[in-house]
């Protein structure tokens, strides 16, 4: 089908950052092909929605994306991609409008599947199971911010938590080719990016089907040797995946980003157990005692469950002594959700709503004292920090990261997206640290931004 010029698509996606980056890449499919993109929900002739599937609540907000698509141009092809549309094609396509279903494979062909329901009128379910051995799909990286890129470098999961629907939605383990990664490093370098993200579903599981013998350790070795590289992070790595040899490359490289997000989801050992997560307490508790020995003042963050089936009261007390105990610098809490084919939806004691609830929010209170007490230890400092946008609501004010995630705000007479700044911290309030743009920084304003930021701002 040839395009016309007026086509128009509207994009949107729920959950992690994995999906995020997904979406800027069909984004960009799509504008190769000709459309024009348009902000969700405007009128569009396509929408696509790109769904989640890690809670309820999650499959919930994906129909209710669908349906607003649907509302926004009941004319219009709506397709449907993602972590809900692999797991329950049934479910999406009893939704009256649906016209592609796309999972979390064959996503490059996600453009010419849309012209193809635009041309015959017929609803497509594209959505095919996950094979062994199946080959990292390429989409075309783009970058979603003038600050920082993110770069997918795996695919899939094979651990199967007892709660986690995400091995059936995304597969089994796929890694991108070493060289690939490092040719797309090296481009983003030399176009001025000034941190890479490295992401995936399972990141600490690179290289594992891979032929020769390369895992995360070897890859970020080969990374962080590329001229030019300020900053690199790592997006998380699960407790079991540190070898030796990642530990040392984590703690002895000053290019990588001195933050570890180590999920941990219970800080009991029986509901450790119950979940599949194949390590204890006191390991985890021990990892992070020895990477702190190498690397003191670095930032340690964590993904915590509450109300798994079962959790008694002193289960989650534990939780809650460790998390403490950790010192951990700031924690995303998850109520407990079951997910239909998983083990623990079949567990008997379910927690009840409300426990959850309380439960979610004493740990989140815990974790925003932990959160202070951290960033309290560099007020009066000055740190780097990369630029990511104005603050929205306060004209002249911008924030950024600090390369252990403080999120810092502070004045400045231009925009300065983009750029590593100096910045001497001086006040907590409201979430954010409040800092002082230091002297030099104020003389580069006043003399225009450097060549390197030059292209970097009109990328």
């Amino acid at each position: 089908m040839k395009l016309v010029p007026s086509s128009r698509v509207a994009l949107v996606s729920l959950g992690c950052k994995v999906n995020q980056n997904e979406l800027e890449a069909m984004r960009h499919l799509f504008r190769e092909a000709g459309y024009e993109i348009v902000p969700f929900p405007e009128k569009a002739d396509v929408y696509v929605v790109h769904t989640c599937t890690v809670t309820h609540i999650s499959d919930r907000k994906s129909r209710q994306l669908i349906r607003r698509a649907l509302r926004a141009n009941p004319e219009a092809v709506v397709a449907v991609t993602g972590c809900y549309a692999q797991v329950a094609p049934g479910e999406v396509l009893a939704i009256p409008g649906v016209d592609v279903i796309v999972g979390t494979r064959d996503r490059h062909r996600l453009v010419e599947l849309v012209e193809k329901a635009r041309e015959e009128g017929a609803p497509i379910n594209a959505v095919r199971a996950h094979e062994p051995g199946e080959a990292f799909e390429e989409l075309p990286l783009v970058e979603v911010s003038r600050a920082r890129a993110f770069l997918k470098i795996q695919e899939g999961c094979e651990e199967f938590c007892t709660y986690c629907i995400v091995p059936y939605a995304r597969g089994p383990l796929r890694s991108r080719a070493p060289e690939a990664i490092l040719a797309e490093v090296e481009r983003l370098v030399a176009e001025g990016y000034l941190e890479i993200v490295l992401t995936g579903v399972h990141t600490g599981a690179y290289g594992r089907d891979l032929p020769g013998g390369i895992d995360l350790a070897g890859l970020l070795k080969k990374i962080v040797q590329i001229p030019g590289l300020q900053r690199l992070r790592i997006s998380s790595i699960d407790p079991l995946d540190f070898t030796p040899e990642l530990k040392a490359v984590l703690t002895g490289e000053e290019v990588i980003c001195p933050h570890y997000h180590i999920p941990l989801q219970s800080g009991d050992d029986t509901i450790l157990q119950r979940m599949g997560r194949h390590y204890s307490s006191h390991y985890y508790l021990e990892l992070i005692a020895s990477l702190r020995s190498r690397r003191p003042r670095a930032a340690f963050t964590s993904d915590v469950m509450v109300g798994f089936p079962g959790e008694t009261e002193e289960q989650f007390q534990n939780t809650m002594a460790l998390v403490k105990e950790a010192a951990l610098a700031a924690i995303h809490v998850f109520p407990y959700s079951p997910r239909r084919g998983t083990p623990a939806a079949a567990m008997p004691e379910q927690v009840a709503p409300e426990v959850k609830k309380e439960r979610e929010r004493r740990l989140l209170q815990l974790g925003r004292r932990l959160a202070r007490q951290y960033a309290r230890e560099f007020l009066n400092e000055t740190m780097a920090v990369l630029v990511e946008r104005p603050l929205p609501g306060q004209p002249g004010v911008y924030e950024g990261h600090t390369d252990n995630y403080l999120n810092v705000a502070f004045p400045a007479e231009m925009d300065l997206t983009g750029q590593l700044v100096t910045v001497r911290l001086k006040e907590l309030q409201g979430g954010l640290i409040w800092g002082r743009l230091e002297k030099d920084v104020k003389e580069k304003q006043e003399n225009g931004p450097g060549e390197r930021n030059k292209d970097l701002v009109q990328h």
